[in-house]
């Protein structure tokens, strides 16, 4: 029993590797060099490598600007209208709420019991 597992791995490695031989083999092939280009092939080659106009290359280019987004602008603003008298009205009554609180040392006077 406790030399089954070694034995499982010893057949394994036997039969994968034995598996791994009688795959038929491939017989290489030639090899065949590449025909040489002529000077011309050599340098209109050379000219595609290189964007065939090289030097013109800024003179073509035109640079595409993003419109103003005048839309999400307006919406914006108007979102803007319409919250500010919204803002100004809680600022309002939060400050009157915050300044009739009693702060740290400073009493009113109307919690005095006579």
């Amino acid at each position: 029993m406790r030399f089954l597992v070694p034995r499982l791995l010893l057949v394994l490695a036997l039969s994968s590797g034995g598996a791994a031989l009688a795959q038929p083999r491939k017989q290489v092939q030639e090899f065949e060099a590449p025909r040489e280009m002529t000077a011309e092939e050599r340098e209109a080659a050379k000219q595609r490598a290189m964007g065939n106009n090289l030097n013109a290359y800024g003179k073509d280019v035109q640079l595409k600007q993003k419109p103003i987004p005048w839309m999400a602008i307006g919406l914006a603003g108007l979102v803007f209208v319409g919250a500010v008298p919204f803002a100004i009205r809680a600022y309002r009554n939060t400050s009157k709420d915050i300044a009739g609180q009693n702060t740290f040392g400073a009493n009113r006077g109307d919690d005095e019991v006579a």
